[in-house]
């Protein structure tokens, strides 16, 4: 049986590894060994992250949406019972955007949620 040389296949896969870790500090960017074990972690991080990503943002927006509805005389969790009761669906994300963007139409929907 031939023996199978692994050279071509070994450096692409190298190449691979050391183009991710472009940009890094130190030996994790020169040497391989340190950058395989880098851009491993790193990889962990970012799949980490972006589950973190969603909890932060609906955090971010469920404080606009306290902050403006305060502005408005009414406590974050009083306006989202008082739209969940007026059968009014509309997700976090627009809420925070109005409360940002349109002031008056949020206030308009802190009245409904206040019947």
């Amino acid at each position: 049986m031939a023996r199978i040389k692994r050279a071509v296949n070994a450096h692409k896969s190298r190449r691979k590894v050391m183009k991710l870790a472009k940009g890094y500090f130190g030996a994790k960017s020169k040497q391989y060994r340190a950058a395989k074990e880098q851009v491993a972690r790193s990889l962990r991080y970012a799949f980490v992250g972006r589950k973190l990503r969603k909890r932060e943002f609906r955090r971010l927006w469920i404080t606009r949406i306290n902050a403006a509805a305060r502005l408005n005389g009414i406590s974050y969790s009083r306006f989202i019972a008082g739209l969940k009761k007026q059968n009014i669906d509309i997700n976090r994300k627009m809420l925070a955007d109005m409360a940002v963007n349109d002031a008056a139409g949020f206030a308009k929907l802190v009245e409904i949620a206040k019947q």
